[in-house]
């Protein structure tokens, strides 16, 4: 099994996670995850400052808002919002975090379609936190069939490969 398939399988083991850049302005890949995880039996959080509810649930505006302690973070914001999350992940004791890229694990690779931060990155290796910088769980979680052929063609051209 490889290191990623390790971490993924580690992050699905969660039962509440909290779902950081969701959007009632357009259809994203946060959305999607949202719902793909509430749709599998996950407690969900939705996350974002500027909005109170998401698809008639509430929206915190911050992880520190929780009713409860999220097991994991999923992240899809812009990387400077992602330091700030990661930090409130260190603050809360939170182990598991996933920062969205579409290309991958690859730094750089997508260098404007990343939630990946290498500074979060390093916190939470510093603070014993498992982080997945990259990929998409819309790819592992009940995947469609253009979430699959993603997975498979970046796992070919070794964008889903870890050091």
């Amino acid at each position: 099994m490889s290191k990623l398939d390790s971490l993924v399988q580690g992050f699905l083991a969660q039962k509440r996670i909290a779902v950081v850049g969701v959007s009632d302005k357009r259809e994203t890949g946060c959305n999607a995850a949202y719902t793909k995880f509430k749709d599998a039996g996950y407690q969900v959080f939705a996350v974002n400052p500027r909005i109170a509810s998401f698809q008639g649930d509430a929206c915190y505006p911050d992880l520190t808002s929780l009713p409860a302690k999220p097991d994991a973070v999923f992240i899809l914001t812009n990387p400077i919002v992602t330091d700030q999350i990661v930090q409130q992940c260190v603050d809360l004791g939170v182990k598991h975090v996933w920062m969205h890229c579409m290309m991958g694990v690859k730094p750089g690779l997508a260098a404007g379609m990343t939630s990946v931060s290498q500074n979060a990155v390093d916190v939470c290796k510093a603070n014993g936190i498992a982080v997945i910088p990259g990929s998409c769980p819309n790819q592992y979680l009940n995947p469609d069939g253009g979430h699959k052929f993603m997975r498979g063609l970046f796992g070919l051209f070794g964008f889903m490969r870890m050091n």
